[in-house]
């Protein structure tokens, strides 16, 4: 039996070595090199047992020739010498024949990144499958004990991201994660939650299995309720998957164009601009990109190379930037500085139950799920509730209510925040459990 497993994964010296070989290699005016390598292990149970281990190895090296303002790309999964040589070659062939790009910017020069080591946790790296198994066997136990059928997944992930140019921009990074995804269901009432972090010692297995079991025993036999606008209190599952949203929307590029909620136009319609510095927000919102932030410790940069580091996003309830590319930003003269990501919403120290105590009326609603677009260009989506929503009446949970349609706009559900909680992670994000005034219910859903 494995009682340890070895990571085979290249180093950063390797990584970095192997970027400045392909270098070396091109004929290229110009040449980019970005290499990925993951160790992944996953086990999966369903119905009190086991059902599934996954190990997965990848490895990527993508080379983007220059020319001119041309440019082309050539990928490889393969670390043979020649196999790389040939992907250099293509990549250089296919370039070649390329048409300009009408929004080719240059290389990107080296960058200085920050002075901090990602985190990385080598019992994370080397976890066995049967360390895995015996984690899984006691939610199992726990599920089976209490009469409820559970199913998940239980993960580790090792990472390492490499780039470099033929201007001597160079990074390199490696990194863990730990996942644990858990579900219970008995009769007709269900419950779910997550749990990730930088090291496996880090999850808080058996809390999370036992909080999970208990709402999924509280949620059998919902009862319907009308449709309407209520005050909610979303869990940070909830909130996360709302925030995101709304972060993933806040491109430069399309708040120019007029195709953003972050668009600002004249009377007849033209954009004439971005909504940066206006107050859209309750004051109670603030968000940061925070890489470094203790519950994250991600990477250093982007994979076109951007320094990823701490930036004010949202401050006091004011959109303080836009993300740029490096194109858009030259054509508008702003400051490239990459993604929104990872985002950490500031809280209190409040937790769920303080935000549900000071509620006269409301919902509770642990998940958001399915959420999709209605109206990009107002940020109002749609979405089901799952997995455990309930009503509130005089600061309690008062019983379980069958799961609601809603179709919202986002920026005015951020305008309608009147409370935050403890923050906590929820994958890549640190999120707060929030209480939000006239949330809108369209209809009831049969999910379950």
């Amino acid at each position: 039996m494995t009682l340890a497993t070895a990571a085979n994964l290249i180093n950063q010296e390797e990584a970095l070595s192997l970027i400045e070989s392909v270098i070396q290699q091109s004929q290229a005016e110009g040449i980019f090199v970005s290499l990925s390598a993951e160790e992944s292990a996953l086990s999966r149970f369903s119905e009190n047992q086991i059902s599934q281990n996954i190990n997965k190895n990848r490895f990527n090296i993508t080379v983007t020739s220059y020319f001119g303002k041309c440019s082309a790309s050539a990928s490889t999964t393969e670390l043979e010498r020649d196999a790389i040589a040939q992907t250099v070659k293509r990549s250089e062939d296919l370039a070649r024949f390329a048409p300009e790009d009408p929004e080719w910017v240059e290389l990107l020069s080296p960058q200085t990144y920050e002075q901090r080591i990602p985190a990385f946790d080598l019992p994370t790296a080397t976890f066995s499958p049967l360390a895995r198994g015996e984690m899984i066997q006691k939610v199992c136990s726990l599920s089976q004990q209490a009469g409820v059928n559970s199913s998940g997944t239980l993960s580790t992930k090792v990472s390492l991201n490499a780039i470099g140019n033929s201007l001597g921009l160079r990074g390199c990074d490696r990194t863990t994660e730990a996942d644990f995804s858990f579900t219970a269901r008995q009769d007709n009432g269900s419950s779910w939650n997550r749990g990730t972090a930088c090291s496996i010692q880090q999850l808080p297995i058996e809390e999370i299995s036992e909080k999970v079991i208990k709402k999924a025993i509280a949620s059998r036999n919902p009862r319907e309720i009308k449709p309407g606008d209520y005050t909610v209190i979303l869990e940070p599952a909830a909130m996360n998957s709302l925030l995101s949203w709304v972060m993933w929307n806040l491109d430069g590029r399309a708040a120019d164009e007029g195709r953003s909620f972050m668009s600002r136009r004249d009377k007849s319609g033209k954009p004439i601009g971005n909504r940066v510095g206006e107050q859209l927000f309750s004051p109670l919102l603030q968000v940061q990109r925070n890489p470094a932030h203790p519950l994250l410790q991600s990477g250093r940069f982007f994979s076109n190379g951007i320094g990823n580091s701490y930036l004010d996003i949202v401050k006091d309830g004011i959109p303080q930037t836009l993300s740029y590319s490096r194109y858009w930003a030259k054509e508008r003269d702003q400051q490239p500085r990459g993604a929104m990501y990872p985002l950490v919403m500031t809280g209190s120290d409040r937790t769920v139950a303080d935000l549900i105590s000071n509620t006269e009326q409301g919902i509770l609603v642990s998940r958001a799920w399915y959420v999709r677009y209605v109206n990009p260009r107002t940020l109002e989506v749609t979405g089901m509730t799952r997995d455990g929503t309930f009503a509130i009446a005089d600061g309690k949970i008062a019983y379980p209510i069958k799961n609601l349609r809603f179709n919202q706009s986002l920026p005015e559900m951020l305008h309608n925040l009147e409370a935050v909680g403890i923050p906590q992670r929820c994958g890549s994000s640190i999120v707060p459990g929030c209480k939000v005034n006239n949330f809108h219910f369209s209809s009831i859903t049969d999910s379950v």
